[in-house]
């Protein structure tokens, strides 16, 4: 949820006007809008480019995921994996869009851990996906759109470590 949408909905809840300092967040939520439409923009644009890249990273670090007997051995589970490198990707791409982390959480790490753990992917696998699609986006971005995307990356990464 937006920042705009949350301070409307506390006011409304408590039958008030937004506070000053709630104003202040909308009106520095509204600041970063282009650069939030900027990063997320790369990040959908380039979704084939980044996921190609980091899975080829993350099958470079631990080659053991694509041999036999690994979670990501034969085309279908290969194709599995990238599918979620791409939705991962997608749901950073939320986050960023609304400035906040919530999406994230709601959409995609409710019960993460229990899926993969029942389907027996290595969750710390997972983990270090991420952060292959993490060094993947970054280097697409500016230092700037970079430091403001990190932490969306890092959030998931955390979550699932």
């Amino acid at each position: 949820m937006s920042v705009v949408s949350q301070v409307i909905l506390n006011a409304d809840d408590e039958l008030r006007y937004p506070t000053s300092g709630e104003l202040k967040a909308i009106e520095d939520f509204l600041k970063t809008g282009e650069q939030r439409m900027r990063i997320a923009s790369t990040l959908s644009e380039n979704e084939k480019k980044i996921v190609d890249q980091a899975s080829r990273e993350l099958w470079r670090r631990r080659p053991d995921f694509i041999a036999p007997g690994g979670n990501a051995f034969g085309q279908k589970q290969r194709a599995l994996c990238l599918r979620d490198y791409g939705w991962y990707l997608r749901l950073i791409t939320y986050g960023v869009i609304c400035g906040d982390k919530d999406p994230i959480e709601s959409i995609g790490l409710i019960g993460v851990r229990e899926m993969y753990n029942a389907l027996d992917v290595p969750v710390p696998g997972m983990a270090e996906a991420v952060r292959c699609l993490k060094e993947a986006s970054l280097s697409l971005l500016s230092d700037e759109d970079a430091a403001e995307a990190t932490p969306y990356f890092d959030y998931i990464i955390q979550a699932m470590s």
